[in-house]
């Protein structure tokens, strides 16, 4: 896994953005399951209805190493858009990945905690809606707190989890991308690390002032991976390669322990999948031996 550098990376933007993507990216190993690889559990948990998401309900499952006996505090990852991870065929595959990584003691033992966006059931209103945009496009700290409050107490009823923020992570796609930097932005006390696949760092709810903000705001103690394509999305909302590669230059500037992933890629999980095992061996780096 490679980065390209930032500048190179706006020339790319330049040529490619009017060509169609390749966009070609292949799983590796890693995302194939190894027959020696213990396989850990995933539970799916019954659908939760929130206080803080007033009227919301949504599912969720928890992911469980089989390596974990409960003698030990585990490492957490908390996955945005949950369910389009954890199947086996999928783009991330992430069950699957943590058994391979784990495994070969490239990734700590590490509790999952996949959530779907809340949704409001038709029998609220006049019909049903998803409530995914005000969650994960809002620059605030009301999706922390739902974790904090609601669902990471209900997860420690039946396992220890680490305290620590290094030992915390937290990823998503798209909106989901933006969303987990901003949990571990608004809260560094309680995620350390981002991984953000290709992230909506556009106006969709303002998260295009972040490179901005990041730039005067003292530096914090969290690790980002940003993960984009030069043929990702350009609409009304703003243009998803240019807002990451802005994003990576204001964590570069920022002195941040940061990493940029950028292909030619559009807006789908193909490239973040495909180096998905790679992304968790850096960013989980510094909780192996």
């Amino acid at each position: 896994m490679t980065s390209r550098g930032i500048w190179t990376g706006l020339l790319v933007v330049g040529l490619c953005t009017t060509s169609q993507a390749a966009d070609d990216y292949k799983h590796g190993p890693d995302s194939i399951r190894h027959p020696d690889a213990p396989v850990g559990t995933v539970t799916k948990m019954p659908t939760w209805k929130s206080k803080i998401f007033a009227d919301t309900e949504r599912d969720w499952w928890i992911y469980v190493p089989k390596q974990y006996d409960g003698s030990t505090p585990a490492c957490l990852m908390v996955f945005h858009d949950g369910g389009g991870f954890i199947g086996d065929t999928g783009s991330y595959r992430a069950p699957l990945v943590f058994d391979n990584l784990i495994h070969s003691k490239e990734m700590p033992v590490t509790i999952g905690v996949f959530i779907n966006p809340g949704n409001v059931p038709s029998s609220v209103g006049k019909g049903g809606r998803s409530n995914r945009s005000f969650e994960y496009d809002t620059p605030s700290d009301q999706f922390t707190k739902f974790l904090e409050q609601e669902i990471l107490p209900e997860v420690e009823k039946d396992y220890k989890i680490r305290k620590d923020p290094a030992a915390r992570a937290i990823c998503g796609n798209s909106s989901g991308g933006i969303a987990a930097f901003t949990a571990a932005w608004e809260r560094p006390d309680m995620f350390g690390k981002v991984l953000s696949h290709i992230g909506s760092f556009t106006n969709i709810r303002g998260g295009d002032t972040y490179p901005g903000i990041i730039r005067k705001t003292e530096r914090k103690p969290i690790k980002v991976l940003l993960q984009d394509g030069s043929n990702d999305l350009d609409n009304l909302h703003g243009h998803w390669p240019l807002a990451n590669l802005t994003m990576a230059a204001a964590l570069k500037y920022m002195k941040y322990d940061y990493r940029l992933e950028y292909g030619d890629g559009g807006h789908s999980g193909k490239h973040g999948g495909a180096i998905f095992p790679d992304s968790l061996r850096w960013l989980w780096s510094d909780q192996v031996k």
